[in-house]
C-alpha cells in the first residue's frame, strides 16, 4: 500500500551535485515528491530478502562464502544472457540449449586451443565470432576452437563468456570474490563524499572492458551479487545498495513525468543516462533526500537501488504495469486517469509528432 506521502527528507546540502542541489531546488523538490510516492506504491520492502533468497536458491551465497568462483561466474553469465530480449525468451532458450559454465570453458581451454586469441584476456580482444555466419577473426582455427561449442543465443554471448572467464582467470587470479574484496578495500580509503563512487568504479571500470558488459548489465548483476552477499561483507552490501541501473523503463518514466525536463537534462536513452546530470545522478540525489528506512527499518538510510527498483516496478509489466508504452500512446500526453501519481506528473509526451 502507499506509504504516507509526507517523508523525512534530509535538507543538508550535497556538494557532489551542485547543479542539481543548489541550482534547481524546485525541480528536485518535485522529483522527490513524485518518486517518493512511487516508492510507496511500488517499492519492495523485501527487496534485500528477495535477492538473498534467489541467490541462496542458486547456492551463490555459499559460493561467495567459500570463494568458489565457478558458481558465481555461472550466475553472472545467466544474468548477462537476459539483456536485449524478454526474460521468458531468454530463459526458455537457456533451458533448451544450456548455458556457458566456468567448468565447461576451463575444460575446453585445458584441452588446448590453437587460436592465439585464447592465450589470455589481453589476447582475446577483437575475436569477432559470429554464430550465424560461423566466422571469426581467425577463421583457420574455428574448427578446433572451443568457443562456439556453447549454443548460446548469439555469438556476442559466446564472446562475453570467454572474455569474462579470461578476465577472472588472468586479472583476478581465478578468485573473483577475493578480487572484489581487494578492489573495494583499496578504494575504501580515504573517507569522504567520493568514497562510494570510488568503490563502485573500482569494480565497474575494469569489468566494463570485458566484451559485451555494459554499465547497465554490470550494475544490475553486481548489485544483486553485492546486496545478496553473506553476512560480514559490509562493504559489499553498502556498494550494492548504492548502485543504480537505468533501463528504458526508468529513463522513460523520468522523461514522461517531466523530471528530466525540469532539470534541463533531456537526453536519449543510453550512455548519457550515466553521465553528469543524467538519470542515474538524478535518482542518486533523490535517494539522498529520502530515508529508505521508512519502507523497511532494516534498509540503509540512503538506498538508491531501492529507489530505482521501485520506479522500474511501477512501470514494468511484471510489476504494477502503469507507466510503459503498452499503457500510454507516447505520441501525446499520458491520459491514464487511474495513475496514482497523475496529479504530480507533468505527462510529457515521449515522442514529439511533427
Amino acid at each position: 500500500m502507499v506509504a504516507a506521502t509526507t517523508t523525512v527528507l534530509s535538507r543538508r546540502a550535497n556538494q557532489n551535485h551542485p547543479k542539481i542541489q543548489n541550482g534547481q531546488s524546485a525541480a528536485l523538490d518535485h522529483a522527490v515528491r513524485l518518486i517518493h510516492a512511487v516508492c510507496g506504491l511500488a517499492g519492495s520492502a523485501n527487496l534485500i530478502e528477495e535477492i538473498r533468497a534467489d541467490l541462496s536458491a542458486d547456492k551463490i551465497r555459499a559460493a561467495i562464502r567459500n570463494r568458489d568462483t565457478g558458481p558465481v561466474f555461472d550466475w553472472l553469465m545467466s544474468a548477462v544472457s537476459y539483456q536485449g530480449i524478454s526474460d521468458h525468451v531468454a530463459y526458455s532458450y537457456m533451458e533448451k540449449h544450456g548455458r556457458a559454465t566456468w567448468c565447461g570453458i576451463k575444460r575446453g581451454l585445458d584441452r588446448g586451443a590453437s587460436c592465439s586469441k585464447l592465450k589470455s584476456y589481453w589476447h582475446f580482444h577483437n575475436c569477432r565470432y559470429d554464430k550465424i555466419s560461423r566466422t571469426c577473426a581467425e577463421p583457420e582455427h574455428i574448427r578446433r576452437c572451443p568457443l562456439p561449442k556453447f549454443i548460446l543465443r548469439n555469438g556476442r554471448l559466446n564472446q562475453t563468456a570467454y572474455s569474462l572467464f579470461l578476465f577472472i582467470r588472468d586479472v583476478a587470479d581465478g578468485d573473483l570474490v577475493g578480487w572484489i574484496d581487494r578492489q573495494l578495500a583499496t578504494a575504501n580509503s580515504p573517507p569522504g563524499p567520493e568514497r562510494l563512487a570510488r568503490m563502485r568504479s573500482s569494480l565497474i571500470e575494469p569489468l566494463r572492458e570485458v566484451y559485451g558488459l555494459s554499465d547497465k548489465v554490470l550494475t544490475m548483476a553486481l548489485s544483486c551479487i553485492l546486496l545478496g552477499a553473506p553476512t560480514g561483507k559490509a562493504l559489499w552490501a553498502e556498494v550494492g545498495a548504492s548502485m543504480i541501473a537505468i533501463d528504458t523503463l526508468v529513463h522513460n518514466f523520468l522523461h514522461r513525468s517531466g523530471i528530466l525536463q525540469r532539470f534541463n537534462a533531456n537526453h536519449g536513452y543510453g550512455a548519457a543516462c550515466y553521465r553528469h546530470d543524467g538519470c542515474a545522478e538524478i535518482i542518486q540525489v533523490v535517494a539522498e533526500r529520502m530515508d529508505a528506512r521508512q519502507f523497511n527499518p532494516f534498509f540503509p538510510k540512503v538506498f538508491p537501488r531501492f529507489v530505482q527498483h521501485a520506479i522500474w516496478r511501477y512501470c514494468s509489466q511484471s510489476g504494477l504495469d502503469v507507466c510503459n508504452g503498452n499503457q500510454i500512446d507516447d505520441r501525446r500526453r499520458c491520459d491514464n486517469n487511474d495513475c496514482r501519481v497523475r496529479l504530480m506528473c507533468d505527462r510529457v509526451a515521449l515522442h514529439r509528432t511533427s
